[in-house]
């Protein structure tokens, strides 16, 4: 689970992951029950949604700017440290009686607003204490983390505490979200190459879309997850509707469903090690896009929920194993002193594609009904692969080319 040749200071931050996760997945559930119970507005209710995303697209440039310019421990546990101010503030606000409905919504700015930085600089550590052979594994385990405690244990436990209190998963959240700044205070990395001449942060944004456009691989990976997230939105922005008007499940059936994804993903995290082994990383992404293709057709012309499940847990397979392999390739191709900026852009671009498919997704299912945006994710997600899969070949050996140059 933990090789010993990866170092202690990796162990850390996969302690600190796991932890953080759940308190994210706590947060997960706890969040939108607390949204409720102090508002039935539908705008209102969907505006906290919002604001926690916002601050991707707002602040997602200057959070990659900053992991590439400060240490980046010392921001992980700065951000870690004011997450756990503004819940706290919000656990004291709960206890007193006087949290209102515009208490919450700025507080789930903030929050988003913090996990901005937090997120991104954090995901800069791992190619800095790991190997760049040993980064595929290193991923892996971070990935199960997420899925883990964020997706199946966070939730439940979030909802359980919920039920007991309204103020408790906030409460159990900053323990943990100080537990993991904890963990990864404890972390040894290298300092970052010197930064030469005067820094501006337009500056250093417009040097980190340069680099990305300009590196053949990673500009292409980078449309490709734009693009296949767009797709998906749409399809998943649905679900719901498609799992108890389709299927024929309840709410519990539907939950069912994306369990099963969840179990999938596990599966695919826990033998990560033995495909990295046995199979090129080109094809890995090459034989995950043709699933997550085929999964869009197969619960457009399915109505059996098993069929649909099974389904589930394959696309779930391919979701983790992707999400690994991209992350993995990306982190080797991208120099150290970049790696904030690139990857910043990378999540606005996912962030980014999700929300654009959720828009399209709703018109079309009002059109054409709920298995339209399946037929739309298919069509769309069949022309997009045609057009990136001889790319995939210089995708999967991005590092290499970066080398080269």
């Amino acid at each position: 689970m933990l090789p010993a040749r990866m170092g202690t200071s990796f162990r850390w931050l996969i302690g600190s992951s796991w932890v953080s996760n759940l308190g994210d997945g706590i947060a997960l559930a706890a969040g939108p029950l607390l949204v409720a119970s102090q508002t039935s507005d539908p705008f209102l209710v969907a505006l906290a949604g919002l604001l926690q995303r916002l601050p991707w697209l707002l602040f997602g440039l200057h959070a990659g700017v900053l992991a590439d310019r400060v240490d980046r421990r010392l921001i992980v546990i700065a951000t870690d440290l004011a997450r756990a101010a503004v819940l706290a503030v919000l656990v004291a606000a709960l206890l007193t009686g006087s949290v209102g409905t515009s208490v919450v919504l700025a507080a789930m700015f903030l929050l988003g607003t913090s996990e901005v930085f937090a997120d991104t600089t954090s995901a800069t550590l791992l190619p800095m204490v790991v190997p760049r052979a040993d980064l595929g594994i290193g991923n892996a385990r971070i990935m199960a983390a997420t899925i883990t405690m964020n997706q199946l244990i966070g939730p439940s436990v979030g909802a359980a505490l919920f039920a007991v209190g309204m103020a408790w998963p906030f409460a159990v959240q900053i323990v943990c979200v100080l537990l993991g700044g904890l963990l990864i205070s404890r972390m040894v990395v290298p300092p970052l190459p010197a930064p030469q001449g005067q820094r501006r942060v337009g500056r250093d944004i417009a040097e980190g879309f340069r680099w990305t456009w300009g590196n053949p691989a990673v500009r292409t990976l980078t449309l490709a997850i734009v693009t296949f997230n767009v797709t998906y939105g749409a399809a998943w922005s649905v679900l719901v509707l498609y799992a108890t008007d389709i299927l024929g499940l309840g709410p519990i059936g539907f939950g069912l469903l994306t369990t099963v994804g969840a179990l999938g993903g596990i599966a695919g995290t826990a033998g990560y090690d033995w495909l990295e082994r046995h199979a090129s990383l080109a094809a890995i992404m090459r034989v995950g896009l043709i699933i997550e293709t085929f999964t869009h057709l197969g619960l457009a012309v399915t109505t059996t929920p098993w069929v649909a499940m099974t389904i589930m847990f394959v696309f779930g397979v391919h979701a983790f194993v992707w999400g690994t392999t991209s992350r993995t390739v990306r982190m080797r191709a991208v120099p150290a002193e970049l790696q904030g900026r690139v990857g910043s852009l990378y999540s606005i671009g996912v962030f980014g594609g999700i929300v654009a498919g959720q828009a399209l997704g709703g018109v079309i299912a009002r059109i054409w009904g709920i298995t339209g945006p399946f037929w739309f994710a298919f069509v769309g997600s069949a022309v997009i692969l045609a057009l990136i899969w001889r790319e995939l070949a210089h995708i999967a050996h991005a590092d290499e080319t970066a080398l080269a140059g």
